[in-house]
């Protein structure tokens, strides 16, 4: 049977992972290490990997290319949280012998959820008028109402839908697009399907919920940012580089959106210095959209199953290229 002697637990920020699993089920010899900080580049996270031939990677927060697996000798066992990661290179990591494994899904409901306290807090502005009452004001806003108001969803898929049917339940006229999307699908949810330019130019609140690929990377550019209404918002809870950032700071300062809530960003977590710290207009979160306590007890509870398993030499839950 394999032997499990060294396991990192990576990117800890809450110092949690200890609350959601009984780690001292491990193997007998078997002794955790956990990170709470990110790494800064491949040879941070070489140099504090190299001794550890088991690894517990907290969905996309530290990449493994092909270019660092082949510097991790040891590494046997690479558990991600989530039945996917796209950060991590499963191809290379086959070749290498090192076995994947991930975990069940979680964070799809809480994700939604997020959406929709982003959506309140800008058309609220509940950040500013918080800030504005514990300062000793009082009513500086005037906000906006959902209610009538023209719902965009872009990518209608387990998050998405979620999100349509709050929508609907506020009374507001949902529509939806994406390049795979199923009309039949958007219409069982009451939803009207439309194509990408007419979601654009006339809802209300444009939200954004696909997957990371190369077909969605940049989806929302300059231009397609350009054909939404002066007072639209847009919302992102999917992944960062699904929108041009440099355009949306772009249209933020120039007054030709009227905000944006974000909780994913191109790089995170974000620098001290990123322009996202100062941009106008916007309500930001850090990537909290999976940070549940029911989340992270799926999580880690399944990463625990993972590495006994392994050590019992039948892996679960192995993800293949």
């Amino acid at each position: 049977m394999p032997e499990i002697r060294h396991v990192a637990i990576l990117d800890d920020y809450q110092e949690v992972a200890h609350r959601y699993a009984d780690w001292s089920a491990l193997p007998d010899g078997a002794r955790t290490t956990v990170f709470t900080e990110p790494f800064g580049g491949a040879d941070d996270v070489v140099a504090a990997l190299e001794p550890f031939d088991v690894v517990v990677a907290m969905r996309e927060r530290t990449a493994f290319p092909a270019e660092v697996l082949g510097r991790l000798p040891r590494l046997r066992l690479l558990v991600t949280t989530g039945p996917a990661n796209a950060a991590i290179d499963v191809a290379a990591a086959q070749e290498r012998g090192i076995v994947v494994s991930g975990t069940r899904g979680a964070g799809l409901a809480s994700t939604a959820e997020l959406t929709w306290g982003l959506i309140h807090a800008l058309a609220r502005s509940v950040p500013a008028e918080d800030s504005g009452v514990r300062a000793g004001g009082w009513q500086h806003t005037v906000g906006r109402e959902l209610e009538g108001a023209r719902l965009g969803v872009i990518g209608l898929g387990n998050v998405g839908a979620r999100v349509a049917r709050v929508g609907l339940a506020f009374g507001m006229d949902v529509v939806a697009w994406s390049a795979r999307l199923d009309p039949g699908h958007a219409r069982a949810l009451g939803v009207t399907p439309v194509g990408r330019r007419e979601l654009l130019t006339t809802s209300d609140v444009v939200t954004v919920h696909l997957k990371l690929s190369e077909r969605t990377t940049g989806l929302l550019g300059r231009a397609e940012l350009g054909l939404m209404r002066p007072d639209a918002l847009l919302i992102n809870t999917s992944r960062g580089p699904v929108v041009d950032e440099e355009a949306l700071l772009d249209a933020l300062h120039a007054g030709t959106i009227g905000g944006a809530g974000l909780d994913v960003y191109s790089a995170e977590p974000l620098p001290a210095d990123s322009p996202w710290r100062n941009a106008p207009r916007t309500v930001l979160t850090p990537h909290l959209g999976y940070v549940t306590a029911g989340a992270y007890g799926v999580f880690y509870s399944d990463a625990l199953e993972d590495i006994r398993a392994y050590a019992a030499g039948a892996p679960v839950r192995v993800i293949t290229p």
